[in-house]
Order: C-alpha cells, then sequence, then structure tokens
C-alpha cells in the first residue's frame, strides 16, 4: 500500500478547507516555506458532483508525491476553464507577468513564447490549479533536452457513438503490436472519454522518430481492426462508432494530460494509470475521479513510476521484428 498523506499535506488540506469553509481568499503556507494566494475556493467546478475548486486544490496538494515527478522539468500548456467545466475554456501557452515567488517560468530557445510555466513544485502546481487550470499538460521532452522527448503516446479517442469497450479492444490491440515490437507500453485513461498508451524513450530520440514509430503502429492496428479503429486524419471521413489512434500528439511542442492529472470531464476525471491485466478486462473511466482515486492510489501505488528510469525503446529493434514477423 502507498500511503501519500503526510502531516505537511494535512496541514495545506486544512488550510484549504478553513478558507473555504470560511468563504474566504487568503494565503495558503506550503512546507517550504512559499505561499500560493487562492481565491473562490467554494467556486463549482463540475456541477454534476458538486465538486469545486478548493476540491480541485486539495485533491493535488494529496496527489503530489506522484504527479510532481511526472511533471518535472517540463513545460506546460495550460487550458484554463475559470467558470469550470460548463463554461468557457482558453489555451495559455504564456505564463502570466509576474508570476508569485516559488513559481517555476524559463525561457525556452527559439521559442515565440516569452515564457512558460515549468513544471515540478508544489508551488507551481498549485499556483496553476488556481489559475483554473484544471489538467496538467506537458511536452513530452524536458527543458534540459527540448528536441529529444523520452517518451511518446497513442491517444485513442473515441467518435460519435464509440464505447469505451471498443476503446479497450483497440487498446488491446496495440498492446499486441507494441509486445511483438518488444516494447513496453503504460496505459492510463485519458480521465475523459478515452485511453492514452505511453511507451518510454531512450535518450537522444528525436521527436520525428518517435511519431513514425506511432505512426506505424496506429496503423497496424487500424489495419488488423478496420471495423472499429481509424488513423483517418479528415474528422468528417471519420466513421461514427470508431476509434481513433492519434499518433500526431507527438508532434514537438503537442501536449497530453499527463498521468494523475484531473480533467474538465464531467464526472470530474482523473487520467489515471493502469495494468494491462485491467485493460484487458472491464475497467471504466467513470471509476477513476478526484474524489475516489486517491483510494485507488493507496491500494495499488504508483503504476506510472515504471516510466521513470525506463531504458526506453529501442526503435530501430523494434521496428525490425516487426518488420520480420509482419
Amino acid at each position: 500500500p502507498l500511503t501519500l498523506w503526510t502531516p505537511d499535506c494535512d496541514d495545506v488540506v486544512a488550510q484549504l478547507g478553513d478558507l473555504q469553509g470560511r468563504r474566504k481568499n487568503g494565503k495558503v503556507a506550503l512546507p517550504n516555506g512559499e505561499t500560493v494566494d487562492v481565491t473562490n475556493l467554494d467556486k463549482v467546478f463540475w456541477p454534476e458532483g458538486r465538486l469545486t475548486k478548493g476540491d480541485l486544490l486539495r485533491y493535488y496538494t494529496r496527489v503530489a508525491p506522484l504527479i510532481l515527478p511526472v511533471i518535472d522539468r517540463r513545460p506546460l500548456v495550460m487550458k484554463r476553464l475559470p467558470n469550470g467545466v460548463d463554461g468557457q475554456s482558453f489555451y495559455q501557452h504564456r505564463a502570466p507577468e509576474p508570476v508569485p515567488a516559488g513559481v517555476h517560468i524559463e525561457t525556452l530557445p527559439d521559442d515565440d513564447v516569452p515564457a512558460r510555466l515549468i513544471g515540478g513544485s508544489l508551488t507551481t502546481l498549485l499556483y496553476m490549479a488556481q489559475l483554473a487550470s484544471i489538467s496538467m499538460d506537458p511536452f513530452f521532452s524536458t527543458v534540459d533536452a527540448l528536441h529529444t522527448p523520452d517518451q511518446v503516446a497513442i491517444d485513442l479517442d473515441p467518435q460519435p457513438g464509440a464505447t469505451f469497450a471498443q476503446i479497450l479492444e483497440v487498446a488491446r490491440s496495440v498492446h499486441e503490436v507494441l509486445l511483438r515490437a518488444g516494447v513496453t507500453g503504460f496505459p492510463k485513461t485519458s480521465g475523459s472519454e478515452g485511453l492514452h498508451i505511453f511507451v518510454p524513450l531512450q535518450p537522444g530520440t528525436p521527436y520525428q522518430a518517435g511519431m513514425l514509430f506511432c505512426q506505424i503502429v496506429a496503423s497496424m492496428v487500424a489495419t488488423a481492426h478496420p471495423a472499429v479503429a481509424t488513423v483517418e486524419r479528415t474528422v468528417s471521413k471519420r466513421k461514427p462508432g470508431t476509434i481513433y489512434v492519434d499518433y500526431l500528439q507527438n508532434i514537438e511542442g503537442k501536449t497530453l494530460a499527463c498521468a494523475y492529472s484531473a480533467r474538465a470531464s464531467r464526472f470530474a476525471g482523473v487520467s489515471t494509470p493502469l495494468t494491462w491485466a485491467e485493460v484487458h478486462g472491464d475497467v471504466r473511466p467513470e471509476q477513476f475521479t478526484i474524489a475516489t482515486v486517491l483510494d485507488r492510489i493507496s491500494e495499488v501505488g504508483d503504476l506510472w513510476a515504471g516510466t521513470r528510469g525506463h531504458d526506453g525503446a529501442d526503435l530501430l529493434a523494434a521496428l525490425a521484428r516487426l518488420g520480420a514477423r509482419g
């Protein structure tokens, strides 16, 4: 069992609860001595479950030990929903000016964005949640190796009329291809309607190589299961009830919601790491919300930890295996 609750964490959660209970704005003192200004904690972000902005900040405080390593040193793109999941949203690449002490920003080389938020600290995490950035959407590379991703992902995106059972069917096919390639994949729910499968890469792998590998895997899956899977890029040409096997999220600068990220889905979903046994079973994304997923983590541990410290896929060897067996 994994225990996330610590006295420091409990203290931050208690401060957030006290301010929300009194309907007050204020400063929250963090364990490292920094503070975060918070406002409107009682604003409802998820009407279906009456979950609030305060619930979001308390969730991120609890899950910080797991999500901070996932986004550490990665540029983040904000999708802000100041009026909750039923309100208008907008993307923000540029860090606000100025940012509070302790919020990490960097200017990236050859970037048209003056400064970007960089993940890795509780201060930055809670600051972004305070700005109503419900999900955490990092680059596939870190600021230390911007042009060489350390992971790629296949995004299974359901088209109208598709079911999650069909997504699981397609995910199993992706798993089969990865096994044939000798590559380790890590599945997780998207926190909304889809499913992501991440593959760690060897250091120095170019973005183009990672995307090409995902394109080959996606095309093999779509060819083997044309009734349920597609790689058609034009939305209007995709058949209803199919699953779009998206490999284009791996273009440099694009992002996906990371493991343990909250999402702006109606049910307040969390992008939750799964075992392959669960993918081959009957799991459902609605099981994992900001109100329930912490209990699951306590039971199963950090299923995403294996993505870090992994040797990474040798893509040339993987493609040779697929070619030899194709």
